[in-house]
């Protein structure tokens, strides 16, 4: 039996690096079938609500006057709004700084059963117009001397 041509070896190289690249994609996939978060609004989780335990990612405006820590201190709920529907939210945690009534908000979790949204983590989104707290006192030209002083 004679050894394959140099020109056969290289196209059975190339098959088997095409089906471990493949094979390497189909395992990767597989992994984080789980990890896919889909991102709903309000009006899209009430019209087509997603499995209980599903996680997903809700997005929309916290509604002004829905904020309320309840008596243990470190549950919150809020609703959700976005202009058509709302989606009532509880979340046990630290909010983060951003987050207050009228902003945006993503809250990563699952939909109870009762339809209230049950949030593991709470991302707060700001404007454009963002300020950090301690340049909030400060006039424009204090804030671009005190930028211009930490680029040095």
């Amino acid at each position: 039996m004679s050894a394959l041509k140099p020109k056969h070896q290289r196209l059975v190289l190339v098959i088997v690096a095409v089906i471990a690249l493949i094979a390497a994609g189909l395992l990767a996939a597989y992994a984080l079938r789980n990890q896919a978060s889909y991102f709903y609004v309000p009006t899209q989780m009430i019209a087509e609500p997603p499995a209980p335990t599903q996680a997903v990612r809700l997005g929309g405006m916290v509604q002004a006057g829905t904020l309320e820590t309840m008596p243990d201190g470190v549950t919150v709920s809020f609703v959700v709004g976005d202009g058509e529907e709302q989606v009532p939210v509880r979340f046990a945690g630290i909010l983060p700084d951003l987050f207050v009534e009228g902003s945006g908000v993503v809250a990563e979790g699952k939909l109870g059963a009762d339809g209230t949204f049950i949030a593991d983590n709470l991302l707060a989104k700001h404007d454009e117009n963002y300020i950090p707290r301690e340049l909030e006192d400060m006039t424009a030209a204090q804030v671009e001397q005190t930028v211009l002083e930490t680029a040095r």
